[in-house]
């Protein structure tokens, strides 16, 4: 009886060293995606507040302790949004409202930056489709966001907004700011696993664009003082959440305040903030898709 041998020159070194490739940023089986993603959410949004006395109002309480600050120094100090134009009426409510839109943009894309690298012994020892982790970040400020927009509309009905057949708007601006931070979440979460750099640097940036958004300046506002620069007004109506936020002022709050149509001059513009969010989403899901199969090597 003979047993065959193999030499190792019968082995190719092309199979040789080879990376072993884990799994993609998808899967095929939708609903396990899905739960995984759901579950993920859902715990971390039980376990943030677990053993805390007050438990969910703290995320209740932070966009409003921000807001009561703004308040005071930019509204009842600097006049903001008191020159009489009627599309700064309900100005409180337009600020608030700002303020917990750009919360939830802050929390899904500075949460992603950390989000794969603070896994790693779930993505060393667990075979499941990596974009679940980004996803289930943005998911879990979908969730705060759901609880804050209801402070926004009590605070709204109580100041006086009468609801608007524009509320129906409303699915499609958190659409677009869903997107947008979902996107951005894909690109930093996959991005800081090689580069560490990418957490300060996108820390500033958003700060950026904190400013650089209608959150506390109005666009009217905006527009007035970047009249005769119309490159710099262009550049400022390309960030997304200029268009998301403006709208949410228009359909939610305010009607006499100018739409994002108007403020980028004619419906037709709204193709390019429209395009920005698209494309941002896209390149978030191709750089994340490619590094998802070597991501545990890379950790």
């Amino acid at each position: 009886m003979s047993s065959e041998t193999v030499s190792p020159e019968a082995v190719p070194y092309e199979s040789l060293g080879q990376p072993i490739r884990g799994p993609r940023a998808l899967t095929n089986d939708w609903t396990r995606f899905w739960h995984l993603t759901y579950n993920i959410a859902r715990n971390e949004f039980k376990l943030k507040f677990f053993g805390s006395v007050l438990g969910y109002v703290w995320q209740v309480m932070r966009p409003l302790l921000l807001f009561g600050v703004l308040y005071v120094f930019f509204v009842v100090i600097s006049h903001v949004g008191k020159s009489g134009l009627p599309g700064e009426a309900n100005y409180g409510v337009q600020l608030l409202g700002s303020i917990v839109l750009f919360t939830f943009f802050g929390e899904a894309t500075g949460g992603a930056v950390r989000s794969v690298v603070d896994r790693e012994n779930l993505v060393r020892k667990i075979q499941f489709p990596r974009l679940v982790i980004p996803l289930s970040i943005t998911l879990l400020a979908f969730f705060n966001l759901a609880m804050n927009l209801v402070v926004v509309l009590i605070f709204a009905l109580i100041s006086g907004v009468q609801p608007m057949l524009s509320w129906l708007e409303l699915p499609l601006i958190l659409t677009m700011v869903v997107l947008f931070s979902t996107g951005i979440a894909m690109l930093l979460s996959a991005m800081f696993v090689k580069f560490r750099d990418i957490q300060p640097i996108w820390e500033v940036v958003s700060q950026i664009l904190f400013y650089a958004s209608p959150v506390i300046i109005p666009v009217e506002t905006v527009r007035e003082k970047l009249i005769h620069e119309p490159f710099l007004w262009h550049l400022y109506l390309l960030n997304p959440l200029v268009t998301i936020f403006q709208q949410f002022r228009h359909a939610m709050v305010n009607h006499p305040t100018l739409s994002a149509g108007q403020v980028l001059g004619g419906w037709i513009h709204l193709l390019e903030p429209l395009g920005i969010v698209a494309a941002v989403f896209l390149l978030g899901f191709w750089v994340f898709n490619r590094s998802a199969p070597s991501v545990a090597e890379n950790l």
